[in-house]
């Protein structure tokens, strides 16, 4: 039998025991495989010189665990706030000639700057919730708007020469 299994079969209860004591309900299974990764982790990395591996596994687990209900509830807040904005949207008070204007200066944007324009613009929404919705890092949603506000600034220079 190999080692881990033994491992797995030793500290089985300790996974339950700890999705318990969180009082996690939903997702259980998920959350119990990131606990037996989360043990694997810990027996590979266990060092008999600092300590035992009770304990080591214990905190390892728990803490694995803990990481990923954080991430699943940022995860979970982002989707409501995106709800949120695009529900709103319809009761936004921009009238027609408000957008109208708006949109004229995006005649000379790319689709991605015009979608930050009116992700920021109309929905209020931030670089990370833009990033998010599209599926690209914070850092691609930045160059969208460097890219947009030169050539804005640029067409608005142009208007009030001519």
């Amino acid at each position: 039998m190999d080692p881990f299994e033994l491992v797995h079969q030793q500290y089985d209860q300790m996974i339950h025991k700890i999705i318990h004591t969180l009082r996690i309900y939903k997702n259980h299974s998920d959350y119990y495989q990131t606990g037996l990764i989360a043990l694997w982790e810990a027996h590979v990395k266990f060092d008999s010189e600092k300590g035992s591996f009770t304990s080591f596994a214990y905190s390892y687990i728990r803490g694995r665990i803990l990481s990923e209900l954080r991430r699943e509830v940022r995860v979970e807040e982002r989707g409501t706030v995106l709800e949120n904005a695009l529900l709103e949207e319809g009761e936004h008070d921009m009238d027609a000639l408000s957008m109208e204007l708006l949109l004229s200066y995006c005649t000379t944007l790319t689709d991605n700057q015009k979608k930050w324009v009116i992700a920021h613009s109309i929905h209020m929404l931030s670089i990370k919730e833009i990033a998010f919705c599209e599926g690209v890092s914070p850092e691609a949603v930045k160059k969208w708007r460097k890219g947009a506000k030169e050539r804005i600034r640029q067409a608005f220079i142009n208007q009030t020469f001519e």
